[in-house]
Order: C-alpha cells, then structure tokens, then sequence
C-alpha cells in the first residue's frame, strides 16, 4: 500500500513537471512571437516601408502578368472585411487587364511600379500610409512580338496595413483605379471583328505634324502627372488650380494644352483668369459643345467602342477624345501618339495617364467615344 502511493505521487509529481515544461515553451514561443511582432512593428523607418510595400506592388504586378489571382491572398487580410472587398478589387482589376489584352490581341512583356511614400502614420495595428504609384506597362502584339510599346499610369493610394510574420498585409484599400469603370464581360463583344480591325493596321507616320499640333503634345507630355525614370515627378502646371477636389482635372488639363502649347487664344466662354476656369474650360461636356460649335473641332466619330474603331485610327496626336458614360460626359484626354499597330495613345489626368491606349478603363457597356478633330 505504501508502495502505491509513493508511486502515485511521482506519477503526479511527473505530471505537474511535465505541464510546467509544456506551459513553459507555450509561454516562450508566445513571447518569442511578441518580441519578434514588436520589433517587426517597430523596425520600419520610411526607407524600409516604402521597400516592403515596393515587394507587395511586384507581387500585384507579377499577379497580372502570370494570371495567378492566388498569390494576392498573401498579401491581403481577406479574413477582415475590408481587406476581403480590397483582394476581390484586385481580381477584378487583373481580369479586366488581362480582357483587354485578349482583345487587342497583345500581351504584357512587363509591368514595373515604383512605390513613393507620402505620408504615414502609426496604428493600433499596424500603419496608414498614403502613397502615389507610377506603373510602366510594357506590351507587344501577338504577330509583332518584337515591337514592344509601353504606357504609364500614375495612381494614389489609400493602405491600412498589418505585419503578418515577415512581411504587411493589406487591411483596406482606396485608390482611384482607371479601370473602374470597365469590368465587362468580354462575350458581349464581338471579338474577332476587333482583332481583325486592330490587326490589319500598321504604324502611321505622323512625324509631318504642324508646329501648334506638336506643341500641343509636347505641353501633354510635360504636365500628364506621370514623369520618366528616374526623375518620376507628378507635377501639374503650378498656373493653374488643381481641380482633383472638385472631381477631376482632366478638362482643366485639356484646356492647358490647347491654350499653352497648341496656342488657342481664351475668349469669353472659354477662358482662364486668376485661379478659375469658366465652365468651357473646366467642364468635359462644356469644353466638347465649345470646341465643336465654335469650330475649333471637328467630330470624327462618336458611339460605342465598336462603332468608332475603325474611325480612330483616323485620330492625329494633338485631337482629344471625350468619354461619355451613361449618356453624359464624364472624361476628356489628349492623343499624344499611336503604338506599333498604329492604335491612338493619349494623355490625360484624373487617374494621370503617360501614352495610354485610347480605350483602357473605358470598356463598359455603356461607354460611348467622341472623337474630335482638333482644328489647329
């Protein structure tokens, strides 16, 4: 009997040892965990955040390029709510990339963003930080693999993040996207027909351009928000009222280059004074009826992207194109040149686009093209 209770205490004294060992490497790695999120927390210096969300845009970029909607999910917190609605833009975003590629029949070579910190500012859980985003996209025709073209788009951002093991997870998002209005279902088009259009054509020569019409694309290529490696500026013309906060500084833009660099004089309805545009200079609608009954412009074509396909091609750099949604105009960007297929590249601000392809970001149903002549 003394036997088996001495047996038992060692059996209980074995137990409370082993629970105490056991409690112990729960409590180590708990703190080890701790340690590391607090340094991991503590660590980032501008340099070093602005380098680890570099790494999360490469892995957006990389999502594109290789269709791999799958690999988003390491960088975006889709247990949160905000963080799922973020992740499902971001598909969003990749499919419609990847639809218009397919109808230009082209691909991307390469996508390249460079990362600029504007502000941060330390959470509970992590950091808010605002930041601007410059992406070149490289991209080449199916039967002219050789020739590659390339445009740039300039977007700011809006991230809530927090650490998870050794890199930042994306909690919640906001940028103005300039494919937002886009998300199409690509079966609706007759697809075969676009190719077709877009394949038949070459390269135009459009280095006979007058002075006032070049002009004009050189102001566009100066100010379009979206500069070259390395510089990678985003100034506007400090003349003039950035009307981002009123909803857009796209006809402002428009305005500029017809007045400073292809040389229109202001008149009464279209004029700038001071810190304020009239209504024609600033307001898509109005600057189109100005520019086409005072004979400044001509239409070229104006309809649905099918309709008036064949007619851009007619589009010289210096002409504009506006962008009416659901039967109002809502856009208005520059032509500043065409790609190796000779399709019209333009120029605007409100997203900030550097030699972009007419139509990306304008390929919903209900999107129709004015395309305009510009009179010089």
């Amino acid at each position: 009997m003394i036997i088996f209770i001495k047996f038992s205490k060692i059996i209980r004294y074995l137990f409370i040892i082993i629970v105490l060992i056991l409690l112990g490497l729960v409590l180590f790695q708990l703190n080890k965990d701790t340690i590391s999120k607090t340094v991991f927390m503590t660590k980032p210096t501008n340099l070093v955040l602005q380098s680890d969300i570099q790494e999360i845009f490469d892995i957006r970029n990389s999502a594109i390029l290789n269709e791999d909607i799958k690999s988003l999910s390491s960088i975006f917190n889709i247990e949160d709510r905000n963080g799922r609605w973020s992740y499902d833009y971001e598909i969003n975003t990749i499919k419609y990339l990847n639809q218009w590629t397919d109808k230009q029949s082209a691909r991307f070579n390469k996508i390249d963003s460079k990362v600029f910190l504007r502000k941060t500012e330390k959470t509970d859980h992590g950091y808010s930080v605002n930041l601007a985003v410059t992406t070149e996209y490289e991209y080449s025709y199916n039967d002219l693999p050789s020739s590659s073209n390339s445009f740039r788009i300039c977007t700011y951002h809006s991230l809530d993040l927090i650490p998870n093991e050794d890199r930042w997870m994306i909690t919640k998002e906001w940028y103005q996207d300039p494919v937002v209005n886009s998300f199409f279902n690509i079966e609706k088009l007759n697809i075969e027909k676009i190719r077709e259009v877009i394949l038949s054509n070459e390269k135009r020569d459009i280095s006979d351009l007058n002075e006032r019409r070049q002009g004009a694309v050189n102001y566009a290529n100066e100010y379009s928000g979206v500069a070259k490696p390395p510089d990678y500026n985003f100034h506007y013309n400090s003349k003039y009222k950035n009307c981002n906060y009123m909803g857009g500084n796209c006809t402002n833009f428009a305005s500029q280059v017809l007045y400073e660099g292809g040389g229109f004089s202001k008149t009464d309805a279209w004029n700038y004074e001071g810190s304020d545009g009239s209504k024609a200079w600033v307001n898509a609608s109005a600057f189109n009826n100005y520019m086409l009954y005072s004979g400044r412009g001509s239409l070229i074509s104006n309809g649905s992207y099918e309709e008036v396909l064949t007619d851009s091609y007619k589009l010289l750099p210096g002409d504009y194109i506006c962008y009416e949604k659901k039967g109002k105009i809502a856009h208005t960007a520059i032509v500043t040149g065409i790609d190796s297929k000779g399709y019209a590249l333009i120029n605007s601000h409100t997203p900030d686009t550097h030699k972009v392809p007419f139509d990306l970001g304008w390929g919903g149903d209900e999107i129709k093209f004015w395309l305009v002549r510009v009179n010089y």
